[in-house]
């Protein structure tokens, strides 16, 4: 951490910014924790795509399949090569003994900021109280900045006002906030001073940073499935629509909708993870087999992708008429 609590706002407002990607967990064929794989991820996300901060640990990193151990592991490959400043390491967990211990880990070894989701409740109809007092409970035990995520697996989504109500605890920073758009529009306008709202959805990202001022995706996997080295058309979108070129960002942005329908029309409805890790194979990344409960791609969906990947648009060499300099 760069920051003591109490200034925990103030630094994510001026350094928790641009775009962040939620990392898939690399698995060896054994399925072991591939570690060079993931330190080989990383590093092309931010060296090569442009990547501003990576996510670890987070349900599509397959935390729910990991050890603690695991997870401190991940943890600490990625503040090695990528440092604190673009780590946010998620310590979400139904046991809270678990969550503050991994939050106490994330902190220890100096990362900028960690996740924990909305945990499922069980017998509860009225949340908010009990939600509030959970993150109240977390934030009284580290000095770290926290992201808040509500998303439909929690069996809930909390709301606009609830959020803005634990805004005001001091250490926290952010939300991923994974829900239909006038709930998030709604947060920014109540409570957009005190947390910074965002939205893993890339197909709304231009909007929101046209109509709602943002200027943080936080976050899921097309900052490093939509991009190449020799293709960083996301990038290159979001940094026209900060700087107010919105019609040409806009042209950029629509330019990557075959790579987006190359994605949609191939993905299994079930097999989220290893779909999105046998595209990451064909860009050259490490990807991996997936652990269970999850499902992998059968053959005739790998050749599917391959085929889709194949026609959808996306420069692996010389950089695309669209791409701007590293």
């Amino acid at each position: 951490m760069n920051y003591p609590r109490r200034d925990a706002k103030d630094y994510a407002r001026e350094h928790f910014k641009g775009i962040w990607a939620a990392a898939l967990t690399p698995f060896a064929p054994n399925l072991a924790l591939d570690e060079a794989g993931l330190r080989r991820n990383l590093r092309h996300w931010v060296d090569d795509l442009g990547i501003d901060g990576v996510f670890v640990c987070g349900k599509q990193g397959e935390f729910f399949s990991m050890s603690v151990a695991e997870r401190k592991r991940s943890f600490d490959i990625a503040v090695e090569e990528l440092g604190g400043h673009r780590t946010i390491l998620s310590c979400s967990d139904q046991n809270l003994d678990t969550v503050i211990d991994l939050a106490k880990h994330a902190q220890a070894i100096g990362a900028d900021y960690i996740v924990v989701h909305a945990p499922v409740l069980h017998f509860s109809h009225k949340q908010d109280d009990t939600l509030y007092q959970y993150y109240q409970t977390i934030s009284e035990q580290v000095e770290i900045g926290i992201a808040l995520w509500s998303h439909p697996d929690s069996g809930y989504l909390m709301s606009p006002e609830l959020c803005a109500r634990v805004a005001g605890i001091p250490n926290v920073v952010a939300i991923k906030y994974s829900v239909p758009r006038d709930m998030y529009a709604r947060l920014t306008r109540l409570a957009g001073d005190k947390i910074l709202v965002s939205t893993a959805s890339e197909e709304e990202w231009f909007d929101n940073i046209v109509e709602l001022g943002w200027r943080l995706y936080l976050c899921s996997s097309p900052p490093y499935l939509l991009q190449t080295k020799a293709d960083r058309r996301m990038r290159e979108y979001t940094d026209l629509a900060f700087r107010g070129e919105v019609a040409r960002a806009k042209a950029v942005r629509d330019s990557l909708d075959p790579v987006r329908e190359a994605l949609r029309r191939t993905r299994p409805a079930e097999k989220f993870h290893a779909h999105s890790k046998c595209w990451q194979e064909l860009l050259g990344q490490t990807g991996g087999g997936v652990r269970r409960p999850l499902l992998e791609l059968t053959p005739a969906e790998r050749d599917a992708t391959r085929r889709a990947f194949e026609t959808c648009g996306l420069k692996l060499g010389a950089r695309s008429e669209h791409s701007s300099a590293a």
